[in-house]
């Protein structure tokens, strides 16, 4: 595939030759008929999501939406929870507190007595259901399961997964590329999500070992250290939300020593004091630098108060010199990498980032989300061509200006 007049490294307009996946040559007035004109628009490597859950997001499809932007108290909830033919389960996520308050079996059964239901939260950690769910799914208790996904899994009716829509439209951002961050993938994951058209690297499968860790059961650092020993000589991504989690983690790091493709997920609170320790562990941090903007006003009744200051850092590390990627962590946020760099170009609490540095962070490598691939000779051809000079792309930051998307040279995406 020759592809004719574009821009690359934002600069030069040039020709590119994609022979056997790879980059074969890039200059000026290569010889031959141009299978593509790029007509000055840039081509940039593929957009790489370094955090997502692909087989929630493409369940996401076939759920209730009742998120704070879609549904507005307990009236609103009960009447989508209603919603499709009696007696069938519904499954609902995106749930939060702001909605209708807590959610327990007896809420539920108040709302919907005569369907089984289970509704998601929306941090992905904990499912509700109503009594008809329950007694379904043959469980018993008050219909709050924390982190029981592997056990829903066996005892729920499974939902129809459409992952070739997930990857149809990613291919429409200019994603490329994913990285899976279940902490516990399903048996047979890598082989279901091999319809995609994208790359994927699917965590603990291989690549890093996802570690996830939550308050009511966090390990002293030395019992992690102790489990990232066991885990080598792989890398390690260690789930931290809370800034307790991440010191534990950095002390369990320091204790079994890093390696490189260690890397801290999300690093939702991040204290002035620890990012140094973070540089010197050379560690790197894969962020959703989108979330303080998408949950502004949860975060400022949920989050207290001495931990605002510390949410999602993104130019703080950058210019400490700690490496930083981003994933979105769909469906748990936005899908859309590109709405993920407006907003941490938009950030009012001294995170925000050049648009530049907000597109280098879904450039990365995946087995090293902070180095960013370069269109050289040899390269894979994982590609994302705009309609548009980078510079003009870069004022907008919108998935408008992708034009098409090739995996090793192959189009997954044309307009």
């Amino acid at each position: 595939m020759l592809i004719r007049d574009v821009e690359v490294d934002g600069r030069r307009r040039v020709d590119v030759r994609v022979r056997d996946g790879r980059l074969a040559e890039i200059g000026p007035g290569l010889p031959g008929a141009a299978d593509v004109d790029g007509r000055g628009g840039a081509l940039l490597p593929g957009l790489h999501d370094h955090h997502v859950h692909l087989a929630a997001l493409a369940a996401e499809a076939g759920s209730v939406r009742v998120g704070p932007g879609a549904v507005r108290g307990g009236g609103e909830l009960g009447a989508a929870l209603r919603s499709g033919a009696p007696g069938e389960w519904v499954r609902a996520v995106g749930y939060h507190e702001s909605v209708a308050g807590e959610l327990d079996r007896r809420v539920l059964d108040a709302l919907v007595p005569d369907r089984p239901v289970r509704v998601q939260h929306r941090s992905g950690a904990m499912w509700f259901l109503n009594s008809a769910a329950l007694r379904a799914a043959g469980l018993d208790g008050d219909g709050r399961l924390w982190r029981e996904d592997r056990r829903l899994r066996d005892l729920v009716p499974p939902v129809p997964l459409d992952l070739a829509a997930v990857g149809r439209r990613a291919a429409r951002l200019g994603v490329t590329g994913f990285t899976n961050a279940d902490p516990h993938p399903r048996e047979g994951l890598a082989r279901m999500l091999s319809v995609l058209p994208q790359r994927v690297l699917v965590m603990s499968a291989e690549g890093p070992v996802k570690l996830m860790l939550d308050d009511p059961t966090l390990p002293s650092p030395a019992e992690l250290a102790s489990v990232v020993a066991r885990s080598r000589p792989r890398p390690v991504a260690v789930h931290c939300v809370t800034r307790v989690q991440l010191l534990v983690t950095l002390l369990a790091l320091d204790e079994a020593g890093p390696v490189a493709g260690d890397r801290i997920e999300h690093a939702a609170v991040v204290p002035a004091e620890t990012v140094a320790w973070i540089r010197r562990l050379g560690v790197t941090v894969v962020t959703q630098p989108h979330f303080p903007v998408e949950r502004a006003a949860a975060y400022a009744t949920d989050v207290h108060p001495d931990d605002r200051p510390h949410l999602y850092r993104c130019r703080t590390l950058a210019e400490a010199g700690v490496p930083v990627a981003a994933g979105t962590d769909a469906p748990y946020g936005t899908h859309d990498p590109w709405a993920v760099m407006r907003a941490a170009v938009a950030r009012d609490d001294g995170e925000g980032v050049t648009p530049a540095a907000a597109l280098r962070l879904f450039l990365g490598r995946p087995g090293h989300p902070a180095r960013p691939r370069r269109l050289t000779v040899g390269s894979t051809a994982d590609l994302c061509l705009l309609h548009v000079p980078l510079r003009e792309a870069l004022g907008t930051l919108s998935a408008d200006a992708v034009r098409a998307a090739y995996v090793g040279g192959r189009p997954i995406h044309t307009v």
